[in-house]
């Protein structure tokens, strides 16, 4: 018999924390600022990008945590999902640049006369979000096919998923690539004609967030619970057993590592347009290896903990930033080590470990 999703304290759980979560851009649009129930504008664009930070680190958790693939290069799904939207948002833009051309600024100022040829169709919404999916897609699934076939696996991965990213991120610090080099994409001005300035505009991009966030939460938790699941776990835990009783986990591990791809490109969708741009420095090594520490912290293995682990990490950023802005590096490293020592199963893992040691007192 199939086990259900999540217990019921979870699904209570994540039901409350929902219905909060829904309720915050409703307090933002329903109260002036300065009334006790007023949530500002700058509270719910952080929580908006929290949120798709939450989704990267949970499509990372699919890959790593239930199928023992260790990516250190989802930043650039991230960014491809992010850059294939802003391609629409810039064409949004129209004639309201500097330069009053129908052409982004950073292609007038580069005397391009045309757009290219892989920018067309982009001012079609529908069209960009089907990039959204199908450009981190398909690298993945090319990149996934050749990398398991070969059977590279454990650190070796690592290095070349981080070696993807850094190439990419060095492509689109050039110029002559057409996404607006250094700068990348920004200033942009609406979304299907509606100002992305209008509170009303960002409190829907903001339901939109959490609305997908707890979908794809319910589709991850599906697959982990299902037969298939059960399989990703057997490559982690033992890929050569699984091997010898007939299965080929090259198909199994293809078609995780391709949905988590897509699920991180969704991610960064989303978060261009609450966040307002988008830039190569996305694709930096460095924020893939934060997404890893953000499941880390959480709880690998668990799908809830890299949600709480990337609200938990980043909202230590945004205070470490403004208050010691010279040591948040220095904390993020002291943060993984000693979740490394003493917390292996994450903050989940501590939770639960309490839980135990009440229920034995």
């Amino acid at each position: 018999m199939r086990s259900q999703l999540f217990s019921r304290p979870a699904w209570a759980g994540i039901l409350v924390i929902a219905v909060l979560a829904a309720s915050l851009p409703l307090l933002n649009l329903a109260f002036p600022a300065g009334h006790t129930l007023h949530v500002s504008s700058y509270a719910i664009a952080i929580i908006a990008k929290f949120m798709c930070y939450a989704l990267a680190a949970m499509a990372l958790d699919l890959v790593w945590g239930y199928t023992g693939i260790l990516s250190l290069g989802h930043g650039v799904f991230f960014a491809l999902g992010a850059y294939a939207h802003g391609m629409y948002l810039m064409r949004a833009i129209g004639r309201e640049g500097v330069y009053q051309s129908d052409l982004p600024d950073f292609m007038v100022f580069l005397d391009w006369k045309t757009y290219p040829w892989y920018w067309s169709l982009t001012e079609h919404f529908w069209y960009c979000m089907l990039l959204v999916v199908m450009v981190p897609g398909i690298l993945a699934f090319v990149f996934g096919y050749f990398a398991f076939r070969s059977r590279i696996k454990g650190v070796y991965f690592s290095i070349i998923t981080q070696a993807m990213t850094f190439a990419f991120m060095l492509l689109f610090f050039r110029n002559n690539t057409g996404f607006g080099g250094n700068n990348g994409f920004t200033d942009f001005k609406r979304i299907l004609g509606f100002s992305l300035t209008e509170p009303l505009t960002k409190a829907v991009l903001y339901l939109v967030t959490l609305s997908v966030l707890l979908a794809s939460l319910m589709l991850c938790r599906w697959i982990v619970s299902s037969k298939l699941g059960r399989v990703l776990q057997a490559v982690r835990d033992s890929e050569s057993r699984l091997m010898f009783i007939g299965y080929d986990p090259l198909w199994f591990k293809l078609f995780v590592w391709t949905l988590s791809a897509v699920l991180c490109g969704i991610a960064g969708a989303l978060y261009v347009p609450q966040v307002g741009m988008i830039n190569p420095s996305e694709m930096s090594p460095a924020n893939s290896i934060e997404m890893v520490i953000w499941a880390a912290v959480g709880g690998r293995g668990t799908l809830l903990g890299p949600v709480i682990g990337a609200f938990t990490v980043n909202g230590l950023k945004s205070w470490f930033t403004a208050a010691f802005p010279d040591l948040w590096l220095y904390a993020l490293g002291l943060l993984f080590i000693l979740v490394t020592l003493f917390m292996q199963q994450g903050i989940l893992g501590l939770i639960s470990q309490l839980k135990k040691s009440k229920e034995i007192v």
